[in-house]
This record gives structure tokens, C-alpha cells and sequence, in this order.
């Protein structure tokens, strides 16, 4: 009986700690952008990474936080230091958030928190028809939406 007890025990044990396993990390979205520049975010120059490239905007987030503008979905990116966000409620286009700590990653609400930063590097990518994307002047509504969460409207 005490045998059989143990048995069970162990059995439940290593049940439990298989599940336990660490969850795979996701794998970084692929882009394939039409303009390629001579520095891109991820580049090494000097022994110092660059975060940032033609078409980006720059902004002091000064240690705050960003926050997801919509409903959506956070993917590591090619690049180190950036994720692409998408959503629903603007299909065509991506975003690239670069120089971000303390990420989340995964499916987002409006208003949740994408992670912090001392300087963002943001890009806005537009979908083209023959599948690649183009970097394209950024939204200043959308970028006002991920700064402030009091702007992201609340069901």
C-alpha cells in the first residue's frame, strides 16, 4: 500500500514537472521591406548597436512606459531591442518599436503596457501589394495612443 502511495506520488510529481517545461520563445517576425538602407536597426557600429534608421522617429520616452494604442499582437522582430506590433483595426500597416526593456509579448488589449524606454525608435510599415513593406510616414494619433494611456478610449 505504501508502495503504491509512492507511486502515485512520484507519478503526479513528474506529471507536474514535465508540464512545467519553459514555454518556447516565439519566433521573430520576417519582414521583408522594399527600401534598404545602408544602417538598419540592429546594426553594429563602433561596438554600438544602432536602434534606429531612415524612416524611424525618435522620442525621449525618458524610462516610461508604452502602451498598446489598440487591441493586438506583440512579435519579437529580426531586429534585438524592437518588436512589431499589429491590430485588427488597422490591418494594412506595422509597427516597429525599438529600444524597448521589460517586454510583453504575445496578444495585447488597448492600454496595456509594451514595455519602456529611455529613447523609442518607432516605424510605421505599410503592407504593398506584392506582399513586401514600405516604411511610411508615421501617425501622430497613433503614436499619442501609446504614449498616454488616458488617449486609448476604454469600453
Amino acid at each position: 500500500m505504501v508502495r503504491t502511495v509512492k507511486a502515485v506520488c512520484w507519478a503526479i510529481c513528474l506529471s507536474f514537472l514535465a508540464s512545467c517545461q519553459p514555454a518556447a520563445s516565439p519566433s521573430a517576425r520576417v519582414i521583408n521591406l522594399q527600401q534598404q538602407w545602408e544602417l538598419e536597426p540592429g546594426d553594429i557600429i563602433a561596438g554600438r548597436l544602432v536602434t534606429g534608421s531612415l524612416g524611424d522617429v525618435s522620442i525621449a520616452l525618458e524610462g516610461r512606459k508604452l502602451y498598446a494604442p489598440f487591441d493586438g499582437d506583440i512579435e519579437p522582430a529580426t531586429q534585438p531591442h524592437c518588436v512589431i506590433y499589429s491590430t485588427p483595426e488597422v490591418p494594412a500597416y506595422l509597427f516597429r518599436f525599438c529600444g524597448l526593456r521589460r517586454l510583453q509579448l504575445g496578444p495585447i488589449r488597448a492600454g496595456q503596457t509594451i514595455g519602456s524606454a529611455d529613447h523609442l525608435q518607432f516605424a510605421t510599415m505599410r503592407r504593398q501589394p506584392d506582399g513586401t513593406w514600405i516604411i511610411v510616414e508615421p501617425s501622430t494619433g497613433i503614436l499619442e495612443r501609446a504614449i498616454q494611456p488616458a488617449a486609448v478610449s476604454k469600453p
